[in-house]
């Protein structure tokens, strides 16, 4: 059982880090400011996170798919601390980066949830840390607004009337939004639509 974790590890840390983009932009959208969004792109952010990430591969010492995931989401919360920092006159903040990271990992279980799938396995864990990759390179193919729907509600958390109040749309619209962009999720992904389950 230590040795498929091991394994899988190592299977994890050998993978281009380019797998991980749309995963990674997705929590970045997820924590930049509307300030930060109108002077900087999640997909910069990303790939500066993930020269990093190139950069300190060897350091590295996780032992599961979980803790690679864990030490990439660490490398964008330290690279979006620093995008703060940039257009802020502030100093480093170290608990603001501990904040972001703590985010970060809500964010990301807000996403697993999205799986409906409960692993317990070791084997079966890292199928779920495979989907949820897949899961985020899904949604970077869904219609603008149905992935900004998908990620103010189940992501971020926002009840329907916020997210309608900030995408100035109605109720029933963004209700509409989020049942097209789920299906669309769920054809994506093999599973099947909710209105023929």
């Amino acid at each position: 059982m230590i040795e498929e974790a091991v394994d899988q590890a190592t299977a994890a840390n050998e993978r281009p880090l380019e797998v991980y983009r749309d995963y990674l932009c997705l929590l970045a959208r997820l924590q930049l400011s509307p300030r930060l969004q109108a002077k900087l792109d999640a997909s910069d952010i990303v790939q500066q996170a993930i020269l990093e990430a190139h950069q300190c591969r060897a350091q590295f010492r996780g032992q599961s798919e979980a803790e690679w995931l864990a030490w990439l989401r660490a490398i964008l919360a330290h690279t979006l601390a620093a995008a703060g920092r940039h257009f802020s006159t502030e100093g480093r903040d170290v608990g603001r980066e501990r904040s972001l990271e703590a985010e970060l990992q809500r964010s990301s279980s807000r996403l697993e949830c999205l799986l409906v799938a409960d692993h317990t396995s070791p084997s079966e864990r890292a199928s779920r840390y495979e989907e949820l990759v897949r899961l985020a390179q899904a949604m970077a193919h869904l219609p603008e607004d149905q992935r900004q729907v998908i990620e103010l509600h189940h992501l971020k958390g926002l009840s329907v009337a916020e997210v309608a109040m900030l995408m100035d749309r109605s109720r029933p619209a963004v209700v509409g939004l989020l049942f097209r962009g789920l299906n669309r999720l769920r054809e994506m992904l093999g599973h099947p639509r909710e209105d023929q389950a």
